[in-house]
């Protein structure tokens, strides 16, 4: 018998059905057995292709569900460190600056010198002081000094020279403090990443470079990540919220501080800072 034969086809039916009733039924079952098989193999193949996908789709949807419980679990644990934190500021009473008294400067050059006017008095001569020098009324009248009640010579005889000598205080200004500014963790308009999330996963997978260490001792996982976009949409401060491997999380770390410029979050129509959490897959080919 040729090996070529085609046992489906009308031919090949027609021998081996010769002298036979080929009424009975059989007959017809063997010729349409080809159209029959071909059709039991195209549904099986699609209901294959079917299951399949709707495990990964099961598989995806399950990832995304984790992801936001993760990120919905860590947006409350910012929301109490922020609350503690301003309750904190509100306790602190703020330190009053102390004005120094500043010290008198004595200007000798803009005091006017005195002398002394003695009056007569009679009285006996161990009362009279030594330093009571009567001067007469020719040196009264040479004299350029304004007269007083003592003698002063430690200033000028210029009269024009004097000014008015006023109090001086220094006051000391008080150096503003700028508070920091304020880090939303949910918004109006949530910041985005140019072109979308998925974008987004393609610059980490693309940028990821794999700890050496991690990679000899196959350490895998998800680190989680927040980081602020400022309100001019660059990176701000980056911290690690859920750890897996020192080498890890500085990686993570890493790649988000290159991050190009997102469009930064809105409040009230207002660009504003804003805490992003982002989960950061460490996977190696081959290992479960």
């Amino acid at each position: 018998m040729a090996r070529n034969v085609d046992l489906t086809s009308k031919e090949w039916c027609d021998v081996v059905f010769a002298n036979r009733n080929k009424e009975f039924g059989a007959y017809q079952l063997r010729l349409n057995s080809k159209p029959r098989h071909l059709r039991a193999f195209l549904f099986t193949l699609i209901g294959a292709i079917a299951i399949i996908i709707i495990a990964y789709s099961y598989m995806k949807v399950a990832a995304y569900i984790e992801e936001q419980r993760i990120m919905d679990q860590a947006n409350q644990e910012l929301v109490a460190v922020d609350l503690a934190a301003e309750e904190q500021e509100e306790e602190q009473e703020p330190e009053e600056t102390k004005f120094e008294q500043p010290e008198e400067q004595a200007l000798p050059e803009e005091i006017l010198n005195t002398v002394k006017v003695t009056e007569l008095l009679i009285a006996q001569d161990e009362e009279v002081k030594a330093e009571d020098e009567i001067k007469s009324q020719d040196e009264l009248k040479e004299t350029q000094t304004a007269f007083g009640q003592t003698d002063f010579d430690k200033g000028t005889d210029d009269r024009n020279v004097i000014r008015e000598h006023k109090e001086e205080v220094i006051v000391e200004k008080k150096e503003e403090v700028k508070e920091p500014e304020k880090v939303f963790t949910a918004v109006e308009q949530m910041p985005q990443f140019p072109g979308g999330e998925a974008e987004l996963m393609k610059y980490l997978s693309k940028n990821i470079k794999y700890p050496t260490m991690a990679m000899e001792n196959n350490i895998q996982g998800r680190v989680v990540v927040q980081f602020v976009v400022t309100k001019t949409g660059s990176i701000g401060e980056v911290k690690v919220v859920r750890s897996v491997d020192r080498d890890l999380d500085r990686e993570a770390i890493r790649v988000c501080k290159s991050l190009p410029k997102f469009t930064p979050g809105k409040m009230n129509g207002q660009a504003v800072n804003v805490w992003y959490t982002l989960p950061v897959n460490f996977k190696l080919q081959g290992v479960n």
